[in-house]
């Protein structure tokens, strides 16, 4: 299907890969966009390997099923790179976003065992949420970064929905809204690409 974007996060169980996937779709949808986004489910448990997904487009979408060529991958652990093949499918075309503190010449490096040449842009997200939440959840900082790289929206109108949402969302936590919204902010700033 053409002009759909399509993006295939990994992730762990806790991470907040599904959560991320779904706070995306849901700022598209604020766009005006048609949009997907979904979790693989399988034996899920904390820790173990998952994946979600996301579709984008500005046409009504008409499949349902998982991404198997995506345009962007998304590596909210970096440690699945040893583990899960995260640039199977991903389209010539596309990027891939790691969570790590490592530089992306430095991840290339490491993903060419999977013969990958294309774009890589990494994200200390581990380090941003630390900062900013006091604790790792790295999939509020890995969804600014992969707006920032698939240039889904205008910056200005996904970090207006991320507010938003967020209010709704830890509406009997509000002292949580804005640490999430500079973890996000700074991940726009700080994803760095090659």
């Amino acid at each position: 299907m053409s002009n759909v974007l399509e993006i295939r996060w990994h992730g762990r169980g806790g991470q907040g890969a599904k959560t991320a996937s779904l706070l995306l779709a849901e700022a598209a949808f604020d766009t005006g966009k048609y949009i997907q986004g979904f979790p693989e489910y399988g034996p899920e448990r904390m820790g173990a390997p998952i994946t979600a997904y996301n579709r984008i487009s500005d046409k009504p979408i008409t499949i349902h099923c998982n991404i198997y060529e995506p345009d962007y991958v998304v590596v909210v652990d970096e440690t699945l790179l040893d583990v899960v093949d995260v640039t199977s499918g991903l389209k010539a075309h596309g990027a891939i976003i790691v969570n790590t503190e490592k530089t992306p010449e430095e991840m290339k490096e490491k993903l060419s065992t999977y013969n990958y040449s294309g774009r890589v842009y990494t994200v200390d997200a581990k380090k941003i949420s630390m900062e900013t939440l006091g604790r790792y959840f790295p999939n509020t900082p890995m969804l600014g970064a992969v707006v920032k790289v698939a240039n889904v929206m205008d910056e200005k109108v996904f970090i207006e929905s991320m507010d938003n949402s967020f209010k709704h969302k830890f509406a009997s936590k509000p002292t949580v809204i804005a640490p999430n919204m500079e973890a996000v902010k700074r991940a726009l700033v700080e994803v760095k690409g090659a």
